[in-house]
């Protein structure tokens, strides 16, 4: 297990605001992956990038030391100036071997969470291998590993009290909207079409919320969406000539750039002047700050969260001693899986050699000695060499597996 990294920015030391800027898009994603696994001879690697952390998992001999940290962040072109970079990875947090793993488990258990207790981030972590696995960037290494990570977060959940009444940041974010008692005709509009707003859209749902356009870079999704909400779906570009009015706005994009800008705020606004609502939910925000600071709006964002996130991790800390010893379980018993499957892998070739070594027998060694035989004694000779070498196959790995357990 000691080939097993993670380097992570996390809210824990770095501000939500700042941690935005290394977000990573779907676009430039796979060409910075490829880069850095060139370059430091990774052989699998994903990236996980949430609205409060963002984390490299990956396997290589390569030692993780600060001037390592500094480099890779350098080659990932995050923008970082070369006088601020040593300050900046001294905020880094590394994780090598079993502490790797324990930080992954800690993770889909939500136990590294803004808000302990939410499910939100196993689907994330999942979807982000998922992505990572589909572009080749994965192998049978880190297979194993997320299984195992699944399999935590499953017991965990379902074992504990940690997530008897989640809290995510989008239930959050909703309560706070539903505070200031907005009517179920209140005209609201959608910003991105990812999986967060759609979170938040089963919320509006069900308290009976109606009327809805739902704008998406990609207007298919936004369609999609529109079609559950039975609302309006149109094209991001199309925000600027927007003239409908709204009273909420609900964003959530992957744009390093703002998406709502004072100019157009304005034009949404078509000459309405009471005080409006914006849930943004993106990191960094999809909206400027000029937009926060000059118009009256009741502004939610994942930063002024925190304060309700401390106080649930408080509440459940309990609950958080009953997970950690599921995790440490699963941590022991993740070794003899590990160390079996690369038996398993190593003896590969096994039943290969062992084909090799009856085509020698029967078509060398002993060809003549077998021309001798008659039909049925020729038969009964490639059942039992049939039956041989299908034991000699197996008996290998049965002895290696018993070694293992008795060694464990």
């Amino acid at each position: 297990m000691r080939d097993l990294k993670v380097i992570a920015l996390t809210h824990k030391h770095i501000a939500l605001k700042e941690l935005g800027k290394f977000v990573i898009c779907n676009e430039t994603l796979g060409e910075k992956l490829q880069t850095v696994k060139a370059k430091y001879n990774i052989t699998e690697i994903f990236y996980l990038g949430t609205c409060n952390r963002v984390e490299f998992v990956f396997t290589g001999a390569v030692d993780i030391t600060p001037e390592f940290v500094q480099d890779f962040i350098r080659t990932l072109n995050f923008g970082v100036p070369e006088e601020e970079l040593k300050n900046f990875a001294s905020q880094v947090s590394v994780f090598e071997a079993e502490e790797a793993l324990n930080h992954l488990l800690r993770i889909s258990c939500s136990l590294e969470s803004l808000v302990v207790g939410e499910k939100e981030i196993l689907a994330q972590l999942r979807k982000a291998y998922k992505n990572c696995e589909t572009n080749g960037f994965t192998g049978d290494y880190l297979r194993l590993i997320m299984a195992r990570v699944v399999k935590t977060a499953k017991e965990v959940y379902t074992f504990t009290n940690i997530s008897r009444k989640p809290i995510s940041v989008v239930s959050l974010a909703y309560r706070k909207l539903r505070e200031l008692n907005m009517c179920s005709n209140a005209r609201i509009l959608i910003i991105g079409a990812g999986e967060t707003n759609h979170n938040i859209s089963k919320y509006l749902q069900k308290h009976k919320f109606s009327n809805f356009a739902i704008f998406n870079r990609t207007k298919s999704k936004a369609e999609t969406l529109a079609k559950e909400l039975n609302g309006e779906a149109y094209d991001l570009a199309d925000l600027i000539n927007y003239k409908k009015g709204f009273d909420v706005i609900i964003t959530c994009t992957s744009s390093v750039e703002p998406i709502i800008t004072e100019k157009i705020y304005q034009s949404l606004l078509n000459g309405e002047i009471n005080k409006k609502v914006i849930v943004d939910l993106a990191v960094p925000n999809d909206t400027c700050p000029e937009v926060v600071e000059n118009y009256p709006i009741h502004f939610i964002e994942v930063h002024s969260l925190q304060e309700i996130a401390n106080s649930n991790l408080q509440e459940r800390y309990d609950e958080l001693i009953n997970a950690e010893r599921i995790i440490e379980r699963n941590i022991h018993e993740f070794g003899p899986i590990l160390r079996q499957r690369r038996i398993e892998i190593a003896m590969r070739e096994v039943p290969e050699k062992i084909k090799e070594i009856k085509n020698l027998a029967l078509n060398s060694i002993f060809a003549e000695d077998l021309e001798g035989l008659d039909h049925n004694s020729r038969e009964v000779l490639d059942k039992i060499i049939n039956y041989m070498e299908k034991k000699y196959i197996s008996v290998p790995m049965v002895m290696a597996k018993e070694i293992l357990v008795n060694n464990a």
